[in-house]
């Protein structure tokens, strides 16, 4: 609003100098294009965002499995554990031998994370396995997906804003050291009296 009330301002005013005109202009042009540009921007990375986000849902339901596994003993937390999954929900899950069935029908057994608070032998619980049985992450679901993408978009337009407010600064900065210099030159042609040599003062 300003830059549009600066350029209105500087339309015919006598004391207007080029600078300040394309000062009003850069200002203008940079409300524009954050205006303009910058929902635009920020609405595409948001699709592309989704649109990768969701084929990655889809592709990690295809190959991850919800198995039914068996506690056969608990096992002592590791101190040395430097997983991020087991550090983040130690006390949402405790680390178990276990034995279950791979989706591709082989028997499998091993140390896993549970989500009994107290596990005892023959406690049944679910886990996620690839197709051979491994351990795996919980797949990503739609709406953690759709919020992930979101957040891109709107990343991607603060970004979009933030970049053209920094180069409207950089064109300012620039447009006022070269007035300083033009105004250094002005001085040293003028003189240090204001030209009032020989006028006996």
């Amino acid at each position: 609003m300003r830059a549009i009330r600066g350029l209105w301002c500087w339309r015919r005013n006598p004391l207007r100098r080029s600078t300040d005109l394309a000062e009003s202009r850069l200002a203008l042009a940079a409300l524009l294009l954050m205006v303009v540009v910058t929902p635009l921007i920020g609405t595409a990375v948001g699709h592309l965002a989704q649109d990768s986000l969701h084929r990655t849902v889809r592709e990690q339901h295809r190959a991850r499995h919800l198995v039914t596994a068996t506690v056969v003993r608990k096992l002592s937390r590791s101190p040395l554990d430097t997983d991020p999954d087991t550090s983040s929900s130690r006390d949402l899950r405790s680390r178990v031998i276990a034995d279950w069935t791979a989706p591709d029908g082989t028997f499998q057994h091993g140390p896993t994370l549970s989500d009994l608070k107290s596990p005892h032998r023959g406690d049944r619980f679910a886990m996620w396995t690839d197709a051979h049985g491994r351990t795996v992450a919980r797949p990503l679901d739609s709406a953690t997906a759709s919020t992930h993408a979101v957040l891109a978009g709107v990343g991607a337009a603060l970004l979009t804003a933030g970049v053209v407010e920094v180069a409207r600064r950089l064109l300012v900065w620039r447009m006022v050291r070269r007035r300083y210099v033009s105004w250094d030159q002005a001085w040293e042609q003028a003189g240090p009296d204001w030209g009032r040599t020989g006028t006996g003062s």
